[in-house]
């Protein structure tokens, strides 16, 4: 809308200079080489991106965590089978629930991180998920053709702080979340709303205050979602062979579902803080 260009399939990206006033990123595209020279970089290009990598050593705390356990997903061309979210905690392990749209559905399961993927037909993901969403009251879940089925490890992971120079983190180049409390996302559009006025207010009114902080203000929502998503991971993923853990889940599983103090919480975590 304001005349802007995108430009797809860049390769070979390269960062330049971000402790200067000019930093530069160049890459190739369409097999030409090119450069371009900014004020400010917003390094949005993932956690495997070159931005993150970019920033020279030392500079950045990283903190992470790996989970012993991983998802089993699959995109189905199937309704929903209901128009709630369903996360379940199954004996056999988590399983979820969700929508892509009014005739295509996506649902999980949890499977150990060294899964092998091929031994997974369409019957048994079928038959696991049956098994781990049946209710009492008769509910049933629909299936149908599976049209794309992955396995992906879970992490958390924070970089602190999240700019440098001229370069500003933001998403998942910045911070990673388990994909239980849905959260990613919503981080990633809130770094942007953050850079997006930092940069507005440096370059409409000459404030620098907003792109000084803007890695402490981001970092307190980003270390509120870690706790959230870390609970909820912990609450929902079952830890074979740890008795003591499984009654400990199923005590908050019942308190969430019981307290509305404890399902407020839940919810407005979810949902997003207004305060953070």
């Amino acid at each position: 809308d304001a005349g802007g260009t995108i430009l797809f399939e860049a390769s070979d990206v390269t960062l330049h200079d971000i402790s200067s006033a000019h930093p530069s990123v160049s890459f190739t595209h369409n097999g030409e080489r090119q450069t371009i020279t900014a004020d400010f970089i917003a390094g949005c290009d993932g956690s495997h991106g070159v931005s993150r990598p970019s920033i020279p050593g030392g500079v950045l705390t990283e903190y992470s965590r790996e989970y012993p356990y991983a998802w089993l997903g699959i995109l189905a061309q199937v309704p929903p089978s209901t128009e709630e979210l369903i996360y379940a905690y199954h004996e056999r392990g988590f399983a979820l629930h969700s929508m892509r749209s009014p005739e295509i559905s996506r649902y999980y399961l949890q499977v150990p991180p060294d899964e092998d993927l091929e031994t997974w037909s369409e019957d048994r993901i079928w038959s696991e998920l049956q098994a781990r969403m049946e209710t009492r009251d008769g509910w049933t879940l629909q299936s149908g053709p599976i049209l794309e089925k992955t396995i992906a490890t879970m992490r958390s992971y924070v970089a602190d702080p999240m700019q440098h120079g001229r370069l500003f983190l933001a998403g998942d180049a910045a911070h990673i979340v388990p994909p239980t409390g849905a959260k990613g996302l919503n981080l990633a559009v809130n770094d942007a709303r953050l850079l997006a006025n930092a940069l507005a207010a440096f370059l409409i009114k000459d404030n620098e205050q907003h792109l000084d902080s803007y890695s402490r203000d981001c970092l307190r929502r980003v270390w509120r979602v870690q706790h959230f998503s870390w609970w909820m991971t912990s609450m929902l993923h079952r830890s074979h062979g740890d008795a003591y853990q499984h009654q400990l889940q199923l005590a908050e599983l019942e308190y969430v579902t019981k307290s509305t103090s404890a399902s407020t919480m839940l919810a407005e975590n979810y949902v997003g803080i207004d305060w953070v």
